[in-house]
């Protein structure tokens, strides 16, 4: 595989992980979101699902976000007659986004951006003293 094609396939990937520590960020960000009117639906939380996807111009196999889709956990129930998000029996949903397994995802997403990252600054290098033995 050749450089340019290995900084290609690692800039996909640090735009995929870019995306799924937004949506992350997003999660974190609503996790103590309630419904507005009574009875209604919390925030919802969100995870980003990948695809392979072959590039047609470099023949290299890239990662994309394919899509986001809403996690079908339950929603935990806190009883509070007097939040306006009441229902009928004085119980708040709560949104299904656990602050911890985000903030486990978090690191995760944070260390393949890193392991992504790396790889272009390594293929860079590569390129540059490849440059300078030419050169010289």
């Amino acid at each position: 595989m050749d450089l340019s094609k290995t900084m290609y396939v690692a800039a996909s990937g640090l735009r995929a992980q870019g995306e799924r520590l937004r949506v992350i960020a997003e999660n974190l960000a609503n996790a103590d979101s309630t419904a507005v009117t009574a009875g209604g639906q919390p925030y919802q939380r969100k995870t980003v699902v990948f695809a392979n996807v072959l590039d047609d111009a470099t023949g290299a196999q890239l990662v994309k976000v394919a899509g986001e889709t809403v996690d079908s956990t339950g929603f935990q129930r806190r009883f509070d007659p007097g939040h306006p998000a009441a229902d009928a029996e004085g119980y708040v949903l709560l949104p299904n986004v656990n602050p911890l397994i985000e903030m486990a995802d978090m690191r995760q997403a944070l260390r393949a951006y890193e392991a992504n990252l790396r790889v272009v600054e390594t293929s860079k290098m590569m390129v540059q003293r490849t440059l300078d033995l030419l050169r010289g």
